[in-house]
């Protein structure tokens, strides 16, 4: 799935770790993705989190889409930010599930929550 990912691609977003039910992936904010407040983006934050969801919920086989997404932001990033996403895997249930994805710094300060529902396809 990654491998033809052009979007996440693009944002240079790399998969670190894939198991079961769980992805860690990383990307650095860069220069075009900074806002009018000289942040980053949250759209880029949250496009790093569904990519880990994305990771996480299509590691069990089955064609599988989000259902639905939210994220809180808890702090900034900023250019220069190496941020990485860890997506654990809450529930499976029929052909759907719950993901909860962290972003944060590699220090450990948390950048946003994210949670993810997701549909299998048939």
């Amino acid at each position: 799935m990654m491998e033809a990912d052009t979007a996440s691609a693009a944002l240079g977003i790399e998969l670190m770790e894939l198991g079961e039910g769980r992805a860690v992936c990383r990307m650095t904010v860069t220069g075009q993705m900074i806002n009018g407040h000289d942040l980053c983006h949250g759209g880029y934050v949250f496009l790093l989190a569904d990519t880990a969801f994305a990771c996480a919920c299509n590691s069990h086989g089955p064609v599988t889409v989000a259902a639905g997404a939210e994220i809180t932001f808890v702090s900034p990033a900023r250019a220069g930010d190496e941020l990485v996403a860890a997506a654990a895997e809450r529930t499976r249930y029929g052909r759907s599930g719950i993901y909860d994805i962290t972003v944060s710094r590699p220090d450990g300060q948390v950048v946003a929550e994210f949670r993810g529902r997701s549909r299998e396809l048939t």
